[in-house]
C-alpha cells in the first residue's frame, strides 16, 4: 500500500488495488461514489444493522521526494509515505476484517476505506450520507492510545488587496504585503497572549509575484487547532474583530477573512458499549488505558458532526505523520489488527445476547 502513490485527489490506483484484494477474498465490497473518478470502499455484512464502523483514509499528503517515498523496512520499523498516516491503520483494519470474514460469522461491523481526508474530507462526508452507524473507530496514528476527544480546526484564508504601482512609489499604508504581515502579527499576538491553548500554523503566504512592482494583492493560509473545550464560533468572532480593527487603522487596504474549514472538536464520555469493550480488550493485552485527546483534526470531526460517536485509535505516532522520515512499528500495526478484531468480536457477542 505504501508503494502505491495516493495523494488526496489521486487515490484511483490504491482503490483498484484494494477493491481487487478484497474481492479475491470474497468480501462483499462495494464502491461508494465520491466524484467522477474516486470512491470509498465499504464492506458490511448484508441484512445487518451496523453497530460500529472501522474507518481509515487511503490518501496521503504529497510526497516530500517523489524519488524516495516507497516502503523500507529496518527490523520492526517500516518507513515510507503514509506508513503512519494512515496506511498502517488501514492495513490493520483490512487484516482484522479478513480474519473476521474467514471465520464465517461476520459481526455487525463495517469496514470503510475513504478518500480525501488530507484535503476536504469529501470521502467521510459522502460515507455518512449513505450509511448509518452509531459508533466509529478511526485509525489515525495515536500510538495505540485511545482518543475519546479531538481538537477542532479552523482553516482561514486571509486576503489583502491594494493597487499595483511602481515600487519607487511604494508606501507602507498602501502595500498589501505589509498589511498582511501586520494582520497576521496581530492575530498571532492575540492568540499567544489570550488563547495560549490554541495551536496555529502560518501555512502559506504569497503575493501576485508580478515582478518589479508593488503587488496588488497578498494571500495567506492560517491553520488553527482548538482543544475540545474551545468554542469555534467564539474564536471566529475574535479573528473578525482583529480584522475590523486593522482595516479601521488602514482604510487604504481591503482585507478579508474566509473560513474554508470549520470543524468543532468533541469530547466523548468514557462510557458506552464500544468504550467499555475497549477497556476490557486493553486489560486483556495488559495495555494501559489512558485516554488522551487527538490534537489534530481528521475525518473523526465530520463523523461526530453527523451524530456518530467516534474514537480515534491506530498504530503510529502523529509526530511521524507528514514528515520526510515517516514510519511506523510493524509490531504495533499487528497489535492494532488484534485490537480491531477483538472489538468486532465484542460487537458480535453483544448482538447475540
Amino acid at each position: 500500500m505504501i508503494n502505491i502513490y495516493s495523494p488526496s485527489g489521486k487515490e484511483e490506483e490504491i482503490l483498484e488495488y484494494l477493491y481487487g484484494h478484497l474481492r479475491r477474498r470474497n468480501l462483499p465490497v462495494v464502491r461508494q461514489d465520491v466524484d467522477d473518478n474516486r470512491y470509498n470502499l465499504v464492506v458490511a455484512p448484508p441484512d445487518t444493522e451496523i453497530q460500529l464502523a472501522l474507518i481509515g483514509h487511503l490518501d496521503t499528503v504529497a510526497a516530500y521526494d517523489l524519488d524516495d517515498y516507497e516502503a523500507k523496512q529496518n527490523g520492526d520499523n517500516v518507513s515510507g509515505l503514509g506508513a503512519a498516516d494512515m496506511k498502517g491503520g488501514c492495513t490493520a483494519m483490512v487484516e482484522a476484517f479478513l480474519a473476521l470474514w474467514e471465520e464465517g460469522v461476520p459481526p455487525p461491523v463495517a469496514l470503510a476505506l475513504v478518500v480525501g481526508e488530507e484535503e476536504e474530507g469529501d470521502g467521510a462526508r459522502q460515507l455518512v450520507r449513505d450509511f448509518q452507524f452509531p459508533w466509529a473507530v478511526v485509525g489515525e496514528p495515536t500510538d495505540l492510545a485511545p482518543c475519546l476527544s479531538s481538537y477542532g480546526y479552523l482553516e482561514v484564508l486571509i486576503s489583502t488587496k491594494g493597487k499595483r504601482i511602481h515600487p519607487s512609489l511604494s508606501k507602507r499604508d498602501r502595500n498589501p504585503v505589509v498589511a498582511m504581515l501586520r494582520l497576521i502579527l496581530s492575530i498571532t499576538r492575540h492568540i499567544d497572549e489570550n488563547r495560549p491553548e490554541l495551536v496555529y500554523n502560518i501555512r502559506d503566504l504569497w503575493s501576485s509575484k508580478a515582478g518589479f512592482v508593488v503587488p496588488d494583492f497578498c494571500e495567506g493560509w492560517l491553520d488553527i487547532h482548538l482543544p475540545p473545550s474551545a468554542t469555534v464560533g467564539g474564536i471566529m468572532a475574535e479573528l473578525e474583530e482583529i480584522l475590523a480593527r486593522e482595516t479601521e487603522r488602514n482604510k487604504m487596504i481591503e482585507a478579508t477573512l474566509r473560513f474554508d474549514t470549520i470543524d468543532s472538536g468533541f469530547d466523548l464520555p468514557e462510557k458506552g458499549l464500544v468504550v467499555e469493550s475497549l477497556k476490557d480488550i486493553y486489560a486483556k493485552y495488559s495495555l494501559p488505558w489512558t485516554p488522551v485527546p487527538f490534537i489534530s483534526h481528521s475525518d473523526a470531526n465530520k463523523l461526530w458532526q453527523a451524530g456518530v460517536r467516534t474514537i480515534l485509535l491506530g498504530p503510529g505516532q502523529l509526530e511521524k505523520a507528514h514528515a520526510p522520515d515517516e514510519s511506523a512499528s510493524f509490531e504495533q500495526v499487528c497489535l492494532a489488527a488484534e485490537i480491531y478484531y477483538q472489538l468486532a468480536m465484542a460487537m458480535k457477542k453483544q448482538e447475540s445476547l
